[in-house]
């Protein structure tokens, strides 16, 4: 039983048994009843064959076509040899020696004429062999080079829609699957169609050798004389053609209509739908066919009675075509846009957006060479390797509104960066230090507002010499995103982006996530607390270390500000080694002592007395100040101020210097050193 278990079921089993019947049929003699009864298989599986392929939408529905045209063509020889050996064995005793199909085939299609039935047989393997197999054949080979030259795009197209968030995994590799697929099944084609050829040729070949060797073994073996021998052997030989050519044609038709199908839908309805739905084409032929009617000698009967049927055709077709148009009149006008709302009507906002004008499709359409969509996935990739959690995607679109070489980026249908890329030219931006001049179109770089110039391409390896950074129009795009996603991480981590970072967590630390999430403190805690972190440029990358911070401090408080005090505190190494490098003197700007004593007692937590205006302008304006002098000495600007201070200090000087670090002095590495390069409020 568990053997009879692990065979195979019927439909595998199905294939093997019939190459193997095919095969013994090759070796051994079979009796007339058999063969009658395989000839009639080998019509009937033809005729399937030819059904299914009209029937067939897309090619990829009908796979396996290259198989079953290599095994039909393998029955019809092995047939061939079957009979062969029974009209040469057996045919002197009559015309029924190799069965009745092969007989009848003879009698019906030739009326038993040995020059018809050759004329009949060279017509149809001519027109098997020169017309269709050859032309079906050439058509799977373009097919199949144009299939293969067009795999890279289409696969590069399919990595851009699941970049763009257009399709899932399972759907891009559905389609990959696919794409692969197409391409074997043209180049199986290509190949099989050479059976179809070898087919024909064998026909031809088997048909002379039954001929001339039942003319040899008739006369001088069993002693007939030449028209009787004729008679016999010629008869079952012309008919063995017939009966295996027939089917021959049959298949090589299906496999014209398999390989030369376009669209996805079946032959009959692509035909009446395409070719017979203008009446004005059909009436215009009755008028034609009706004047030759008319012309004396000719056949009136004929064409009469064809352009009767054409023109009949052509009025039931006018009016219909006047019914719809009359339904389509007399049908309720739609509804106003604002008659009445559905749930339809509320579309979600894209959290992440890129418009483009018209000018820039270019470099979305892999057709034309663009890669864009490919430079927008390694911002992606890059973005979740450096913060750590994976982005939602970027939905692209085109907007007629914007200029024809303009850009903007939406964060949840909020405009938070805009620019203009020129096609065709590049960018290249002054670091500040360059005053060779170059021969373009001056702008300012979108990301960081440093001067720049759009050159063109002969330009471009003077611009490098001189030492400008030079980008092509993508990048400057994908950059400028890029700095938009870095400056707005924390809006970008929502509540669901947090379960899913949860959920990645929990394949390599199950336990602890499970400790700290929802027993210890509740999702949307944590997501305040590292939207907190990413609010001021610290990345959540080492998860494991923040979730036994989480688990550490916990149990003491749920306080969200304290949570991320307790978090700055524990991630301060990588943080400041993230900010300084590998450096252990970390150059800051400090507070003049009354100044910061001044603001410990309006800033501090419960404080009575309320920062004065013009305290707030000078610290906003000398930060700004000290900051820039910082990042122009190459060293990061970062302010040291006391804990109490650092959360308020940090929100006052944020829309002043956005590029500005505020740190406590208890993150602070114990590894480290100060050096104090600037103070502010200090006197001039």
């Amino acid at each position: 039983m568990a053997l009879w278990r692990r065979l195979p079921d019927g439909r595998a089993l199905g294939a093997p048994a019939l190459i193997l019947l095919i095969l013994a049929m090759m070796l051994v003699p079979v009796p007339p009843l058999l063969l009658d009864l395989m000839f009639s298989l080998n019509i009937a599986v033809a005729l399937v064959v030819l059904i299914v392929s009209s029937y067939t939408k897309r090619t990829l529905d009908f796979a396996s076509f290259p198989s079953v045209l290599l095994v039909t063509t393998l029955l019809r020889l092995a047939l061939n040899v079957a009979s062969t050996r029974a009209v040469l064995m057996n045919g002197h005793t009559g015309t029924a020696a190799a069965g009745h199909v092969i007989e009848s085939f003879a009698e019906f299609m030739i009326g038993g004429s040995l020059a018809v039935g050759i004329v009949v047989f060279a017509i149809l393997t001519v027109i098997n062999f020169v017309v269709i197999t050859k032309g079906a054949g050439r058509i799977a080979e373009v097919s199949a080079r144009f299939a293969l030259d067009a795999m890279p795009g289409k696969q590069m197209a399919i990595d851009a829609d699941l970049a763009a968030g257009s399709l899932d995994e399972k759907e891009a590799r559905r389609r990959r699957l696919e794409v692969t697929q197409e391409a074997e099944f043209y180049g199986s084609m290509d190949g099989a169609s050479k059976f179809v050829r070898g087919d024909a040729i064998a026909g031809i070949l088997i048909l002379f050798i039954n001929l001339l060797g039942g003319l040899a073994i008739g006369m001088l073996q069993h002693g007939m004389g030449f028209s009787a021998a004729i008679n016999n052997y010629a008869l079952l030989a012309i008919g063995d053609g017939l009966v295996a050519q027939v089917p021959a044609l049959v298949i090589s038709v299906a496999a014209g209509l398999i390989v030369s199908r376009v669209g996805e839908d079946d032959i009959g309805r692509q035909i009446a739908g395409q070719l017979f739905h203008m009446p004005r084409a059909l009436g215009l032929t009755a008028v034609m066919i009706g004047m030759l009617g008319l012309v004396p000698g000719m056949p009136h009967f004929a064409f009469l009675l064809l352009a009767a049927m054409f023109g009949g055709a052509a009025y039931w077709l006018t009016q219909q075509a006047d019914k719809r148009a009359l339904v389509a009149k007399q049908a309720p006008p739609p509804p106003a846009p604002g008659a009445e709302a559905t749930w339809d009507d509320v579309l979600p906002v894209d959290v992440m957006c890129l418009e483009v004008g018209y000018r820039l499709i270019a470099l979305v359409d892999k057709n034309q060479g663009g890669d864009l969509l490919q430079r927008i996935k390694g911002v992606r990739k890059k973005f979740a390797a450096e913060v750590g959690f994976l982005p939602p995607a970027v939905h692209i679109r085109d907007n007629l509104e914007l200029h024809p070489s303009a850009y903007r980026l939406l964060l949840k249908g909020v405009v938070v960066g805009e620019g203009q890329a020129q096609t065709g030219m590049y960018m290249a931006i002054n670091p500040g230090h360059i005053n060779v001049p170059l021969i373009g179109t001056p702008t300012t770089d979108p990301a960081f507002g440093l001067q720049a110039v759009w050159v063109e391409q002969r330009v471009r390896e003077q611009a490098q010499a001189a030492g400008y950074t030079v980008v092509d129009a993508a990048t400057v795009i994908a950059t400028h995103l890029n700095h938009i996603m870095q400056t707005n991480a924390a809006a970008l981590l929502g509540r669901a982006e947090v379960q899913m970072l949860m959920d990645h967590a929990r394949k390599f630390t199950p336990g602890l996530v499970d400790d700290v999430v929802p027993k210890l403190l509740p999702l949307g805690t944590v997501q305040k607390v590292l939207r907190n972190l990413l609010d001021e440029s610290i990345h959540i990358r080492d998860l494991r270390g923040i979730l036994e911070l989480f688990a550490e401090f916990g149990t003491v408080t749920q306080d969200v500000i304290e949570l991320t005090r307790e978090l700055r505190v524990g991630l301060s190494p990588a943080f400041v080694q993230n900010l300084y490098g590998s450096v252990r003197e970390l150059g800051v700007i400090a507070v003049e002592p009354g100044l910061e004593q001044l603001l410990v007692q309006a800033l501090s937590p419960g404080a009575q007395v309320p920062l004065d205006p013009s305290i707030a302008d000078l610290l906003t304006e000398q930060a700004a100040e000290a900051a820039k002098l910082q990042e122009e000495a190459g060293v990061p600007a970062c302010l040291l101020v006391p804990d109490r201070i650092r959360v308020p200090l940090s929100r006052l000087l944020r829309r002043a210097a956005s590029r500005l670090h505020v740190l406590a002095h208890s993150e602070v590495p114990r590894t480290h050193t100060i050096r104090i390069h600037r103070v502010i409020g200090a006197p001039a």
